[in-house]
Formats: C-alpha cells, structure tokens, sequence
C-alpha cells in the first residue's frame, strides 16, 4: 500500500505501471527511481519503500541509490528550479547579491524550497556561461548580466 499526501491515486497508477514495466529488469533501481521522481517531483520514504517491495529489492539498496546520486531528491522540489551561478566570473560581478535578494524575497536559502513550492533555489559553481556574467538558470531557461532587482523580474513571470 502507498499512502502519502503528495501521492494521488492517479500518480500511484503510474508508479505501478513504471515498477511493473522494470520488474524483472536487472539493474533497473536508477530507471525507476528516475520516473517516479518525474511523476511525484520528488522521492519520499514511502515511495521508496513502496519502490523496493514494487522491484523486490532491500530497501537499504534502493534508498543508498537514491541518496547516492544527486538527480534524486527526497525532500519536495518547487515547480521551477532557479540555479544561481557562484563560479569566479559571477561572483565578482556581483551575483551574490542577486542570490541574497531572492532569498530574502522568497524565505529560502541554497537547497531550499519555498512553502508553495514554487521554487527551488540552488547555488551552482559553474553554469558554463561566463562571457554571460552573472548568470542565473530558471529551469532551463538562461538569463545573463542579471542584476538583483532584474533576477526578481524575472522570477515573478513564474507561476
């Protein structure tokens, strides 16, 4: 049985369909986990649970993977994930003061979601656009030369 609040009736078929699908697939912890995660936005321990008895497999396994890797996430992620640019050339342009900005604004600090899950906000060493300094990702949508009344502007045209 999976119960848990974030986990809709409709969600809990689909994760049946994904586990079934890979039941007897060796090796196919990192596939299922994946999808589960792009059904429900993140991985909870009762997915998890739900996971290992679904694959039949120690749960020890499936949540070591999961931890593991840092495309899993076990706590909820926001609608949007808004990845700040700490690298040299952004930072002595001045994104930290962006970062700060959206922080204040919206509660949440580097690896923090906002109550109403809107956003995720994570602080990256590189985004590979330094000639763009300083650099945000909005999902995967790249803004360079914000600043930070420019880096809330553009927050605000997502919902």
């Amino acid at each position: 049985m999976l119960s848990h609040p974030d986990i809709t009736p409709e969600m809990k078929q689909r994760i049946d369909e994904i586990i079934a699908s890979h039941k007897d697939t060796p090796g196919a912890v990192i596939p299922v986990l994946r999808m589960c995660q792009d059904v429900v936005g993140y991985l909870p321990v009762e997915l998890i649970d739900y996971i290992s008895r679904g694959l039949n497999l120690p749960r020890s396994d499936v949540y070591g993977v999961a931890t593991f890797y840092s495309l899993f996430s076990l706590t909820p992620r926001g609608r949007h994930t808004v990845r700040v640019c700490l690298g040299t050339a952004c930072y002595v342009k001045g994104v930290k003061e962006a970062m700060d900005r959206i922080g204040r604004t919206y509660g949440i600090g580097s690896g923090e979601t906002t109550d109403d899950r809107r956003f995720s906000l994570e602080a990256v060493r590189c985004l590979g656009a330094c000639g763009l300094a300083p650099v945000m990702m909005v999902d995967q949508h790249t803004y360079g030369g914000i600043k930070p009344d420019q880096a809330l502007e553009i927050l605000e045209k997502y919902e």
